[in-house]
């Protein structure tokens, strides 16, 4: 008999370690609302004592807008009417002096055959899980409002490109609505020509897991296209996964707008300019040409005068065809293709033999620094000499009190660089970038017209080069002619 009460005793200490260590809290019920057990976690969670909670009633234990609210002994009563247990429901209790906690509650029958005399009530504590559930559905309420308010088209898909989001500028901006799109392809929403390159993109963001960005034109449901400049980044998982994808994407159809409003407006203002000059330089020779004429419609003028009318006249309307000439020269900016090959360098040496006399005159220094093998490209050898005659012509006029001309050509597989530099009197910032327009010059005394760059430019175009120039007012300028390298292996 000592035996089985120690074997008692010992089974109820290992029960009572038991439900202390148990992190729920635990409550032994009788019929009459009794509560005849309660673990630790209950008194520390509840602020009470053994004292004041065995042997007193739950309305005694818990404040009466609790068992209010919660209507928790009925639930006590049926469980022990059906000897079943309850569906667990979430309750809120604040303990005397404490914080707002949240609990799930479930009641047991302590037996299932026979009925019986006591039921366990087991509260588990969910205010932290309680308040994350807020907070994240604060925060995806936040996010839903921006989403909803922006003024960005902003989709998200599956990683396959399904939409899953729609928000209200992509409806406004397209036509369809939310419910009209969900579970469509995205790629089939954009403009044909745009479908495979937004398949192929769609494809990379699931490997790379980097933002990429393209413009593709949406179709709405009017049948417009509406360009839109894309950025989409994919969302990864905890394993870095791709998840789905976002599209942000701005509505392009004010910003083209915009753009074409404003080249319209440089093209008509450059349409100006060209008029203008085209005026200026054609009503000079033609002046000159109409006075000459009316000499010569005068009587009594002796042989030697009419001559020098005739003269001016055959002088004034040479001018005139140089100038259309140089117009025509300037508007054929197409490549060709029907460009021989040819050495650059002997075409460079015959002009610099042209203003060797001059350079002499002005007390200008020549240096050449050139490669001592053949330099090949393709070009028409009289068009090139006349873009190099007028860059060091341009040159010297730069340096009317002297100075320094170098000559620099740099080859290499795929191209030939050219380069004139000067160290006369340069090119300021505000004229610098306009220098390739038609009539625009700055010489002194009348004599340019304007057309030099701008027609150098033009050939090198149709060379399928570029020229820039880099120039500090004060210190010179440097033009750079690049052309397209033929290389011969041996």
């Amino acid at each position: 008999m000592a035996v089985a009460l120690k074997d008692v005793k010992h089974y109820e200490e290992l029960y009572q370690v038991l439900l202390e260590a148990i992190p729920s809290s635990l409550l032994l019920v009788d019929r009459d609302l009794g509560i005849q057990m309660a673990n630790r976690n209950f008194l520390e969670k509840s602020r009470h004592t053994q004292a004041d909670t065995l042997g007193h009633r739950l309305p005694e234990v818990f404040p009466s807008l609790f068992l209010d609210n919660t209507d928790i002994a009925r639930h006590i009563e049926k469980v022990f009417e059906l000897n079943e247990p309850t569906v667990g429901d979430r309750i809120a209790y604040r303990a005397p002096g404490g914080l707002m906690r949240f609990y799930y509650y479930r009641i047991f029958p302590l037996t299932r055959h026979g009925g019986g005399k006591h039921v366990l009530l087991l509260m588990d504590d969910v205010t932290e899980q309680t308040r994350l559930s807020e907070s994240v559905r604060q925060t995806e309420r936040h996010l839903a409002t921006v989403v909803e308010s922006a003024s960005e088209v902003i989709v998200s898909t599956d990683p396959d490109g399904t939409i899953l989001s729609w928000n209200k500028s992509a409806e406004q901006i397209t036509g369809w609505a939310h419910q009209e799109v969900c579970k469509s392809l995205l790629f089939k929403l954009c403009a044909p020509r745009c479908q495979a390159e937004v398949k192929h993109v769609f494809y990379e963001l699931r490997k790379e897991k980097t933002t990429r960005s393209a413009e593709w034109d949406l179709l709405a449901k009017s049948g417009e296209l509406i360009p839109i400049s894309w950025i989409c980044s994919p969302m990864l998982d905890d394993q870095s996964k791709t998840m789905g994808i976002v599209s942000v994407g701005r509505d392009l159809t004010v910003s083209r707008k915009l753009e074409a409003e404003l080249q319209q407006a440089r093209k008509l203002a450059a349409l100006y300019v060209m008029a203008g000059g085209i005026a200026h330089e054609i009503r000079n020779p033609l002046a000159i040409c109409s006075s000459s004429a009316q000499f010569l419609l005068e009587e009594g003028n002796n042989r030697v005068f009419q001559k020098e009318c005739a003269r001016k006249i055959q002088t004034g309307i040479g001018r005139a065809s140089a100038i259309i000439e140089n117009l025509l020269n300037f508007a054929r900016l197409a490549p060709r293709s029907d460009l021989p090959r040819l050495n650059l360098i002997p075409i460079l040496h015959d002009t610099l033999s042209l203003i060797t006399s001059q350079t002499r005159k002005h007390h200008i220094e020549l240096a050449v620094h050139e490669p001592p093998d053949p330099v090949l490209v393709r070009g028409d050898g009289s068009l090139l000499q006349q873009v190099f005659m007028n860059l060091f012509l341009n040159a010297i006029n730069a340096m009317p009190k002297g100075g320094h001309l170098s000559l620099s050509v740099e080859t290499d597989r795929q191209q030939v660089s050219v380069g004139v530099a000067d160290t006369g009197c340069g090119i300021s910032k505000s004229d610098v970038g306009n220098i390739f327009d038609p009539f625009f010059t700055k010489s002194s005394g009348g004599n340019g017209t304007g057309l030099g760059l701008a027609i150098c430019y033009s050939i090198i175009q149709q060379h399928s080069g570029a020229i820039d120039v880099e120039s500090n007012e004060g210190q010179g300028s440097t033009f750079t002619v690049r052309l397209p390298a033929i290389y011969e292996t041996h």
